[in-house]
């Protein structure tokens, strides 16, 4: 009975590990350069292709940020020879998939179907590659797109987390670009896309690599015949800036009044994806903040209940990375919750993790790298990896063998080497005012910056601003909807004996100001309007700077709505 029960209470023994095999690859180079990279699957009718090049957004001219995206995102839009409906519809007939798409190390157009369509789809292919005609109506509106796009994320605390970490970490490295900006927008021209277009699609910068039903000499003669004459070219460079050296802690407060939560990163430099410290760093990243049984989540949210997941996060690309620990927490909360982060980074680097974790991280790493290679998709793009990140050969088959052989002291020494607190940045987007003093006990250095990435001054409630001489008068207000939209609106606000009066008029509609408080720079109010017949209410939280105004017009069971404002003279 007894062993009975034990058999109930212990989980049963995990099976061995069964190896990898991967059919042998067929590799080849045609005359103009282009790297082929075949890969015969039986399994199912399907074929999957991607067309990869080692230029990414990176890569993208200077002045021109999202250059790379952009002309990416248009391939499939117009050849010289089909419309954009016309791709499209050839595509939904074959049932297949085609699309392009950029990361920050290169570029992939990528294409699937049944084998008995393989042809089709993959002169289709062809076309969109080498042929796209960039049409005048589509380029503008790729660009009118991006910018709604671009108004979207920039409500996003994450975004502007990411935003100011890419910057702060990579200096003039073109890491530190993470999205285009308006102006680079407007000035992007169509002959901009052909030409760059032209010096980044060059087939001695490119691997093509195939995996599905297919035969490799055959699936060889057919890309020869699709993109044999192509015409070989100078690649782009890679020679660029080293980021920034850190030796000292600072903190990056991006101020976002009304923000009930704070957005934390704290960044350390990293590794390279070909580092020889890649695999311990990984199994250090695994124990503490990879996943939900991490040290990170099971103290930051399990234990404390400050957050609904606190993380880490290995960046290793080609040229630079780094290393950070993540999580979004209640304002009140937010020094707490560095309290936390900083001791679990100083104990991962003093103490030795134990057996258990080291075992449990191993054996989750071995156990889910497999799935990836389930499905051609997930085979064909670990190959585009191991091509365009220089990994070695027999990546997929040494991969476990190397996550095996990571010991607990090489844990710590990457540990030591790589999270290094007192020349950490700590990021922060939320409240200025209801977080700054709590940051200031882990940080003597914080800098602080608008939602623009701009820096500003941050005046505390009961700060002698003088601010109230600048409230009175009209100002002139953008409303950022979840659309991504611009609502514009006026803001009339009124001094008398009594404090302040005001009224919002927009196209929308018009209401009245309420609970008008001016605390230092901090305006807060309650706005009143009809909707429908129904009386409702918003919050407003703003902060005062010099003639501008920034901050959220919060409604019940609503995301708060960004405003900026200025106040005409």
């Amino acid at each position: 009975m007894n062993q009975e029960n034990d058999l109930r209470r212990l989980p049963p023994a995990p099976l061995p590990a069964t190896a990898i095999k991967l059919p042998a690859p067929y590799e080849a180079q045609l005359p103009n350069g282009l790297a082929l990279v075949i890969v015969e699957d039986e399994r199912l009718p399907l074929v999957s292709y991607r067309l990869s090049f080692r230029a990414g957004d990176a890569h993208d001219p200077k002045g021109l940020p999202g250059l790379t995206d952009m002309m990416s995102a248009l391939l499939n839009e117009g050849t010289e020879s089909r419309s954009s409906l016309e791709i499209a519809n050839e595509v939904e007939l074959l049932g297949a998939t085609l699309h392009a798409g950029a990361g920050s190390d290169y570029t992939t157009v990528a294409a699937s179907a049944l084998s008995m369509f393989g042809d089709k789809i993959l002169e289709l292919m062809a076309d969109v590659t080498l042929r796209p005609s960039f049409p005048e109506n589509e380029v503008e509106l790729a660009k009118q797109n991006t910018k709604e796009s671009l108004k979207q994320q920039r409500a996003q605390p994450s975004f502007l987390a990411n935003e100011m970490v890419s910057r702060v970490m990579f200096g003039d490295h073109p890491y530190s670009v993470i999205a285009p900006t308006p102006e680079a927008l407007e000035a992007t021209t169509r002959e901009h896309l052909i030409n760059f277009h032209r010096s980044v699609f060059v087939p001695n910068n490119a691997v093509f690599i195939v995996v599905g039903a297919v035969s490799a000499p055959q699936m060889h003669e057919q890309i020869e015949k699709y993109f044999g004459n192509w015409e070989a070219s100078k690649p782009a460079a890679d020679h660029f800036p080293a980021p920034p050296e850190r030796t000292a802690r600072v903190a990056y407060l991006i101020d976002r009044p009304g923000s009930a939560q704070s957005n934390i990163v704290i960044a350390n430099s990293g590794i390279t994806r070909t580092s020889a410290d890649y695999f311990p760093l990984l199994l250090m990243h695994t124990v503490l903040g990879a996943t939900a049984s991490s040290r990170l989540f099971m103290n930051l949210r399990e234990e404390k209940g400050y957050t609904y997941g606190a993380y880490t996060n290995l960046d290793a690309r080609r040229d630079a990375g780094t290393f950070r620990a993540t999580a979004e927490v209640r304002s009140s909360v937010t020094g707490a919750s560095l309290k936390e982060f900083f001791a679990e980074l100083e104990r991962i680097r003093t103490e030795p993790v134990s057996e258990k974790e080291i075992a449990d991280a191993k054996s989750y790493l071995t156990g889910v790298f497999p799935l990836r290679l389930e499905t051609q998709e997930g085979l064909i793009d670990q190959l585009v990896q191991i091509k365009m990140l220089d990994l070695p050969e027999d990546h997929l088959e040494t991969y476990r063998d190397r996550v095996q052989a990571v010991t607990i002291d090489q844990i710590q020494s990457v540990a030591q080497k790589y999270v290094r607190p007192d020349e950490a940045a700590i990021f922060i987007v939320g409240d200025g005012a209801d977080v700054i003093e709590q940051l200031k006990p882990f940080c003597a250095d914080i800098r602080i910056f608008n939602t623009a990435g701009k820096p500003k001054e941050l005046s505390l409630p009961g700060a002698d601003s003088g601010a109230a001489n600048v409230l009175a008068g009209t100002w002139t207000l953008a409303v950022q909807t979840p659309f991504g939209q611009d609502v514009s609106a006026t803001l009339i606000l009124v001094q008398d004996g009594n404090g302040f009066s005001g009224k919002i008029e927009s196209d929308m509609g018009a209401g009245d100001l309420a609970d008008i408080v001016l605390d230092g720079q901090q305006l807060r109010a309650t706005l009143g309007f009809d909707m429908g017949g129904q009386a409702v209410s918003a919050g407003i939280q703003g902060s005062i700077e010099g003639r501008r105004l920034e901050g959220t017009i919060s409604l019940q069971n609503l995301q708060p709505l960004p405003f900026t404002g200025v106040r005409e003279e």
